[in-house]
């Protein structure tokens, strides 16, 4: 079964059992990363098992053709000394050896297909993982903007604000009120300087007309005295 297989049965079982008890999607969503990352643990865990194991074998391969070498050259000394018998007991475990390395080396193919095979479905599941990630991370923005949003509207349009401004502008007059009464104590109770200027714009004229007055009546005196 491969990971994503393997992957699909947990989340789809654990996504079941939330939908049943009726979870919210930004919750089955961190699941479901949550998810993608244990399996991202778990394969690269028995990647670098598998990878150990590999050298391992590679070590033991190794050995049973060094093996194999030694028990040829061991069969050939022995034709050389005229010992058939301990050259075919040489050459029975030359072929045990070789055929012990050609076990092991079909066991290290086996390794060699698994860790690339996860190579890949670690390559592939990081990409869902990374674009899992950006997708709730938009979604959430766009979450919070969206409450954000709702709850100025909320403000906006909540007949307590508009009462509350009413009454302000309704203490704004009678604040207006007050002060319109204290100036009105102030009416009259002193000559601003305008007025003192005007007054004495007044009195200059008056007096220049009484001057004028004076002087006609004083003409006019003396014009009938010498009548």
């Amino acid at each position: 079964m491969g990971i994503f297989s393997r992957m699909g049965d947990i989340i789809n079982s654990n996504l079941n059992s939330m939908i049943d008890k009726a979870e919210n999607p930004e919750k089955i969503a961190r699941l479901i990363i949550q998810e993608m990352e244990d399996t991202l643990v778990e394969v690269r865990t028995d990647a670098a098992r598998n990878i150990a194991e590999r050298k391992e074998l590679s070590r033991k391969a190794e050995a049973y053709g060094e093996r194999a070498a030694e028990w040829g050259a061991k069969a050939e000394v022995a034709l050389n000394k005229d010992r058939e018998d301990l050259a075919r007991g040489a050459l029975a475990a030359k072929q045990q050896a070789e055929q012990m390395a050609d076990m092991v080396s079909k066991e290290i193919e086996i390794l060699d297909e698994a860790v690339s095979k996860a190579d890949g479905d670690l390559a592939k599941l990081q990409t869902k993982l990374d674009e899992a990630k950006a997708k709730h991370k938009s979604l959430m923005m766009r979450t919070n903007v969206a409450k954000g949003q709702l709850r100025m509207r909320t403000v906006i349009t909540n007949n307590k604000v508009d009462d509350a401004l009413s009454r302000y502008e309704r203490m704004e007059r009678k604040v207006d009120e007050l002060e319109a009464h204290v100036e009105a104590f102030d009416l009259g109770a002193g000559e601003s300087l305008e007025s003192q200027f005007a007054a004495l714009e007044a009195d200059e004229s008056i007096e220049n007309e009484l001057a004028a007055l004076k002087a006609s009546i004083g003409a006019n005196a003396k014009k009938a005295a010498n009548k």
